[in-house]
């Protein structure tokens, strides 16, 4: 990594954390789901950066992967738990960070998540293994009384791309990649009340490009004009301007040019909280750049 790239990533860095501050401001009761997420997400661009994906806001059991639909008009109530998850990339590189947002009695769930990404920073320097990582943020949820989500992970990150190894898992494993100065990826516990895995709900608004073939439906083919600017990385269908994008939107994932991202979400009436930073590894230790 040479000093141009770790500018670029700081530069993500500090601004995602920015935004992502005074977002959570706005997840208040009463407030319009749609329009926090359009707010936040319209903070990136004035700020002169770019979505790295576009925002999620998973409220409860939901643990990932929801944003808005279009003419969303679902309103944040008493009790809820709302992950906020903020992606914000400069001339491809990413930084990636989220806090969780208790609208009930639930600081100690919240409390849980962020403690166990705090024990996972304090141990990361070259020659730690993802594994170990894992352990010390499993431990520090259980020993709050909660559950780590295992089939949840963090992510390496690279230009453009948001997700490679390392994988960052939420749980001890033996071993694991061993870390390496100059590595740059996000740690994401997730602490939940339910069963500790997550499913994919039939609600899908995030998709990505993942291979380029010819397109023989002209609305699909818009569709890949609209996106071409991502390079690969997550769009919402909120931001398509495509009369007939739902139909063109599964033939498109049928021929497997795009890929579709469920909601993914623990059991009916359970609870999960996320807290998540991106770091870059250094010769003794490690600089998080979503602080």
């Amino acid at each position: 990594m040479n000093d141009e790239i770790f500018d670029k990533y700081r530069e993500a860095g500090l601004l995602a954390a920015k935004i992502l501050r005074d977002g959570a401001k706005e997840i208040r009761i009463g407030a319009s789901y749609l329009d926090i997420i359009e707010s936040i997400e319209s903070r990136v661009t004035e700020d002169g950066a770019a979505l790295a994906f576009p925002l999620n806001l998973s409220l409860n059991e939901d643990a990932a992967h929801d944003t808005a639909s279009p003419g969303d008009t679902r309103i944040l109530t008493k009790g809820d738990v709302a992950k906020l998850d903020l992606g914000v990339q400069v001339d491809g590189y990413i930084a990636d960070t989220a806090t969780t947002v208790d609208l009930g009695v639930n600081s100690l769930l919240v409390d849980a998540s962020k403690q166990a990404l705090e024990a996972a920073i304090g141990i990361i320097r070259p020659g730690v293994t993802a594994g170990d990582l894992g352990m010390a943020v499993q431990t520090t949820i259980e020993n709050r009384g909660y559950r780590p989500i295992a089939n949840l992970t963090g992510h390496g990150l690279d230009k453009y791309v948001l997700h490679r190894s390392p994988t960052i898992p939420n749980i001890g494993i033996k071993g694991g990649m061993v870390l390496e100065e100059g590595m740059v990826f996000a740690i994401e516990p997730f602490a939940t009340t339910g069963s500790g895995h997550v499913m994919e709900k039939t609600r899908k608004e995030i998709y990505s490009q993942i291979s380029q073939k010819p397109v023989r439906i002209p609305a699909g083919r818009a569709i890949l004009e609209q996106i071409r600017d991502r390079h690969g990385l997550p769009f919402s269908r909120r931001w398509l301007k495509e009369r007939k994008m739902d139909l063109a939107l599964p033939a498109l994932i049928r021929s497997q040019v795009l890929h579709v991202y469920p909601v993914l979400s623990d059991i009916p009436g359970s609870l999960v909280s996320q807290a998540e930073h991106t770091i870059i590894i250094t010769a003794d230790g490690c600089i998080v750049t979503t602080r």
